[in-house]
């Protein structure tokens, strides 16, 4: 890298749910701010908004992507978690106002309006660009080969030397940067579509080589999946889940695959296509309680799912401080008042834990590490802040080995100072 570029690495942290930037220099890595209708911020929404404007689509990102949904609805596709589908082999593209996008084109679209926000801090100065991904991808047998072609095809449009990093090391990397002593630690990273855990020998500091990983793993579980679990039980059975419709002089189940698609904040924008709309209407003409089957329709037509997912997750919030929250969501013929019980969530999710534990084990075991050598466990990611995963820490490690911050910037921190170390190979996946 020229010793003279203004900026030395930029690390960028794609996430399902936020997308952060940071660069490094001079051995330093500072966040990069992004105008928001709101005010600058490091935090970016992973979102996009298409809307028709008479000449045109137009297009946003972020909080202004947000901002455009809540200011017409009903005349916009609001997209949002669209990573969770980098390495499914079965999303070939969305259909959005009868234009075409690949993942990667989406991915594009985002990352230019990212940057035009960012004040000229991300516009191609940066030689080098070291991107988090994933120690395992979300989806049903997610290809991780395909998800790097398209991640190749979407991070290649910076025109820089790019790398990719598992992020749970980048936040391993920054948290180092807290660290005055040697320490063996477990960095665990929850995100919208995935949690991912890596175990880190950070050696003192002035060391040639502060930071060595020693073994990873990670599950396609994390906050969406929970908000999924809310929705199962406290909306699908107004929209006719468990229900059956008539076929000829049988009775059958009503197929579990629009329910499953519902409920998952990357494909239920992608429902609002003709073919899917023609099928839900047949199925509610021959439906049992075509009303319930009428009400999801109603709520795909009305692009409804930005506010469901608000609703989601305002109570999750909520949860995550109290023992007690009420969920209210209407709209498209639904009303929806109910108390939630922390316990009840919990019950929910009880699977979905059991498996992030499981990972957390194969975290450990690819390590060749006793959980009782780990010296410090750093929590991140959003989802982390959720009061049974951190129990499920806490129980295990001892509340005293606990570190938590930065829950949503620690990745792209990392990363940045990751870039610029000279042996980026050992570091990337």
């Amino acid at each position: 890298m020229a010793a003279d570029s203004p900026a030395s690495v930029l690390g960028l942290d794609f996430g399902t749910t936020n997308s952060v930037a940071a660069i490094a220099r001079d051995g330093t890595s500072e966040l990069v701010m992004l105008d928001g209708p709101a005010g600058p911020d490091a935090v970016f929404r992973s979102a996009l908004c298409f809307w028709e404007d008479g000449k045109g689509v137009e297009i946003e990102a972020g909080p202004w992507a947000i901002a455009e949904y809540l200011d017409f609805p009903e005349g916009s596709r609001f997209l949002q978690s669209f990573k969770s589908v980098a390495a499914m082999a079965s999303f070939d593209q969305a259909t959005i106002f009868d234009r075409r996008y690949r993942f990667e084109d989406l991915g594009k679209l985002f990352l230019d309006r990212m940057t035009a926000r960012s004040r000229g801090a991300l516009d191609g100065k940066a030689p080098r660009v070291v991107v988090g991904r994933p120690v395992d991808y979300a989806g049903h047998r997610p290809d991780a080969a395909l998800a790097r072609q398209r991640y190749d095809a979407m991070f290649g449009a910076l025109g820089a030397e790019v790398h990719y990093v598992y992020e749970p090391l980048g936040a391993a990397f920054s948290y180092a940067a807290r660290l005055d002593e040697a320490a063996t630690i477990l960095v665990a990273d929850f995100g919208g579509g995935t949690s991912d855990f890596s175990v880190v020998r950070i050696a003192e500091p002035g060391a040639s080589r502060r930071c060595v990983p020693l073994g990873h793993a990670g599950v396609g579980i994390a906050g969406d999946r929970f908000d999924a679990r809310i929705i199962d039980n406290l909306v699908m059975p107004l929209l006719g889940k468990g229900g059956s419709y008539r076929s000829f002089d049988k009775v059958l189940e009503i197929p579990g695959g629009y329910f499953a698609d519902f409920s998952d904040w990357s494909r239920l924008a992608l429902m609002r296509n003709r073919r899917t709309l023609a099928e839900l209407e047949k199925l509610r003409r021959t439906a049992l309680d075509p009303d319930a089957i009428g009400r999801m329709i109603a709520v795909i037509e009305e692009e409804l799912g930005y506010r469901l997912y608000d609703a989601v997750g305002q109570v999750k919030r909520a949860l995550s401080v109290s023992k007690t929250a009420r969920f209210a969501f209407s709209g498209a013929g639904l009303s929806i008042e109910a108390e939630v019980t922390r316990a009840a969530f919990e019950e929910w999710i009880a699977p979905d834990v059991a498996r992030i534990e499981a990972a957390v084990d194969r975290a450990l075991a690819a390590a060749n590490v006793e959980a009782a050598a780990i010296d410090r466990v750093f929590l991140t990611g959003g989802t982390s802040l959720i009061p049974r995963l951190r129990h499920l820490f806490t129980e295990r490690f001892g509340a005293s080995r606990i570190a938590i911050g930065d829950e949503l910037t620690s990745i792209a921190h990392g990363l940045a100072l990751v870039g610029a170390e000279e042996d980026i190979a050992a570091w990337s996946a």
